[in-house]
């Protein structure tokens, strides 16, 4: 299998062509340009020692130079054995609460905008396990399943904020419904989703769904965002000025309120911790590292090509013919024109 490291370079090729028509566009302007300054059989005879054949050999061998330069510069890659690298690790669905209450700043810069700050450092440490987002708010959605394509992971995540689910309020228990459906059980694999919200749930009952969470061998987590006293929401323009607070239907300020007792109850179930976020300490990183205490287990297996350089040999050959092209002279061989059958014809000629 053959490859080019940096493909690109192959466009130089089409200098190629256009080198061969300069050279015949010059040739035949020098010819004109020569029949103006006198008879070219004069001409000729004058500078009979020149050797048409050589000029032509001295482009082609400066043209063949060129190709391997190019080539050279493209780095062909051959590809000598196709290894197979076992895939170990676990599986981590992080389910994010998106919902408005989200942009509470009792946690700066907001409680959504650190719980991404958390997740990008969590991509940045994985090596080999799989992550998956889910998003919910009044439903749940899985943003991108399990993979270890980590930056287009951090691609989903940076354009993540609060209207990626138009159904209002907080359905933590669809979420585990969204884990459960896109976890492949077939696959011995550890299993782990980590909630992240403040923990008001509005819909449904995520006590239950925990339980069956569990059953089916997930390990559960939770990461708190916000203070049990709670913080207002922000509402800010176009210009990103705060304008007001969210206000209930009666024009109260709504007050947002970390439900520490039910996210605690979610993870006694399911085996796992929880952590309150704050703004000092990064409580993913800390579930990571519980997470690695774990036997991973293998997954997959990915056949990977491995590819050896080969540009040397291109550069090695151009450098060499480059050489040459200079040390070919333009004039002829003296025994080579003796005895050249074109020579016996203009000299009968004569």
């Amino acid at each position: 299998m053959i490859r080019f490291a940096h493909s690109e370079y192959l466009y130089l090729l089409t200098l190629i062509p256009a080198l061969i028509l300069f050279f015949r566009l010059a040739a035949h302007f020098r010819l004109k340009a020569l029949a103006r300054f006198g008879d070219l059989n004069i001409l000729s005879r004058l500078t009979e020692s020149a050797s048409k054949a050589k000029a032509l050999l001295k482009f082609v061998v400066f043209l063949f130079a060129l190709v391997f330069l190019i080539v050279g510069l493209a780095n062909p890659q051959i590809g000598t054995r196709l290894e197979e690298v076992k895939q170990e690790g676990v599986d981590i669905f992080i389910a994010l609460d998106v919902s408005l209450s989200m942009k509470a700043e009792d946690i700066k810069p907001n409680r959504l905008e650190k719980a991404k700050f958390e997740i990008r450092n969590l991509i940045n440490r994985l090596g080999g396990d799989r992550l998956g987002l889910i998003v919910f708010a009044g439903e749940a959605y899985t943003q991108f399943p399990l993979t270890t394509d980590y930056s287009a992971a951090n691609l989903f995540l940076d354009v993540m904020d609060t209207d990626a689910v138009s159904t209002p309020g907080t359905s933590i228990s669809s979420a585990f419904v969204r884990a459960m459906d896109s976890f492949d059980f077939e696959e011995p694999t550890t299993k782990v989703l980590v909630i992240i919200t403040d923990g008001e749930n509005t819909e449904g009952d995520m006590l239950e769904a925990a339980e069956e969470a569990s059953k089916k061998g997930i390990l559960l987590y939770a990461i708190g965002m916000g203070s049990p006293s709670g913080s207002p929401i922000p509402i800010y323009n176009r210009a990103g000025q705060q304008v007001d607070f969210k206000r209930d239907k009666s024009g109260k300020v709504v007050v947002s309120k970390l439900d520490e007792v039910s996210l605690q109850k979610i993870t006694a179930i399911g085996n796992g911790k929880y952590y309150r976020a704050t703004n000092t300490q990064d409580e993913l990183n800390e579930i990571y590292d519980d997470i690695n205490v774990l036997q991973k287990r293998e997954f997959g297996v990915k056949q990977i090509t491995d590819y050896e350089d080969r540009f040397q040999y291109f550069l090695g050959v151009g450098i060499f013919l480059l050489l040459l092209e200079t040390l070919i002279s333009e004039k002829k061989v003296r025994w080579i024109a003796k005895w050249s059958p074109l020579n016996k014809k203009e000299r009968a000629k004569a």
